[in-house]
């Protein structure tokens, strides 16, 4: 099998993880996969800025900046309040960043973003430790 045969077959095998982890996932592992996403996104798009390779680095900040849309878009600010408007600012912040770090093709941006992001993922990892239910367990 060729180099590019086992990358597609890679990329079908990942892309089928991928639909299966979604199908099963609960809403909140769902948005620990969208913030993984980002931040993969941002890495692949820094690695593409180091190589010049102008036109991947710009899908991927596009796709990093979609997650942050879709990010945006599962706030509830009736029930998270002033916790939710601080993350909208915050995902707002961090797509300007992701845009200019396209522009201007500076990296320390996208470390700026991931930073950002990945102090997001902690705590939002750290709540499905302590104050969710296991999956199959009754709520307290």
């Amino acid at each position: 099998m060729s180099f590019a045969g086992v990358r597609n077959a890679l990329n079908q095998y990942n892309q089928h993880a991928v639909q299966t982890g979604i199908e099963s996932a609960d809403p909140h592992r769902l948005i620990q996969m969208l913030m993984e996403g980002a931040l993969g996104k941002i890495a692949a798009a820094k690695g593409f800025m180091g190589r010049k390779e102008i036109l991947q680095k710009g899908r991927h900040i596009a796709d990093a900046i979609s997650i942050l849309e879709g990010l945006k878009a599962g706030l509830d600010k009736e029930q998270g309040g002033d916790i939710a408007q601080n993350l909208e600012d915050l995902y707002i912040y961090m797509e300007r960043r992701l845009i200019e770090a396209n522009r201007t093709n500076d990296t320390a941006l996208l470390d700026e973003v991931s930073d950002l992001l990945k102090q997001i993922k902690e705590a939002w990892d750290a709540i499905s430790g302590t104050a969710r239910p296991k999956q199959g367990q009754p709520a307290a």
